[in-house]
């Protein structure tokens, strides 16, 4: 009975290591089943035509909305990149989209496209700040007038802060969802 106990023990603290491991390292398999890319061929698609790296689509694709198209927010915002309906509306009607209705941000090749499309026309917008892709992804969080002003109200030379908690810890992850869908797609 004891040599079972104890084998057991062994086992279990054994499982318990490998986890640990496993959380820690991220290997590759852990992270393709952990964090999954659905809509590949989409995401690889639109981050070419908007000079998007596919990582940093796919990390703000699954902090949004965890690659869940069907996702809806307390604001309002819908679909895998959680955009707000005035917001696609501008993208379509900057983009030629005639036919925009509400219902099409459910759809996972629009709502990446047009998601897309907002994403680098903010790192254009911030291009020339030495924060740009921060100050993109926090527009895309918290609003293009938040960063305006938080950028206006900074001293030159002096980094921007980001004054919103919810901001910087959403930057935070997709800087980390980044790096985990480079190493684990090998997307760059």
């Amino acid at each position: 009975m004891r040599r079972v106990l104890g084998f057991l023990l062994l086992a279990i603290a054994l499982l318990g290591a490998f986890g640990v491991y496993v959380v820690k390292a991220e290997p590759a398999w852990y992270v393709r089943m952990r964090y999954p890319l659905k809509y590949e061929s989409i995401v690889l698609a639109h981050a070419r035509n908007y000079r998007l790296e596919p990582s940093l689509l796919a990390a703000v694709i699954y902090t949004e909305s965890k690659f869940d198209p069907r996702a809806e927010s307390a604001a309002g915002a819908i679909g895998l990149m959680q955009l707000l309906p005035e917001t696609a509306q501008g993208i379509a009607d900057h983009t030629g989209g005639g036919n925009y209705r509400t219902t099409d941000l459910y759809d996972p090749e629009l709502n990446i496209r047009y998601g897309a499309y907002y994403l680098a026309r903010l790192r254009h917008k911030y291009r020339d700040h030495p924060q740009a892709l921060d100050l993109a992804l926090a527009a895309y969080n918290a609003g293009q007038g938040n960063v305006d002003r938080w950028v206006a109200a900074t001293p030159a030379g002096a980094p921007v802060r980001i004054r919103f908690r919810e901001t910087r810890n959403y930057l935070q992850r997709v800087h980390r969802l980044q790096g985990v869908y480079q190493r684990g797609y090998g997307l760059r």
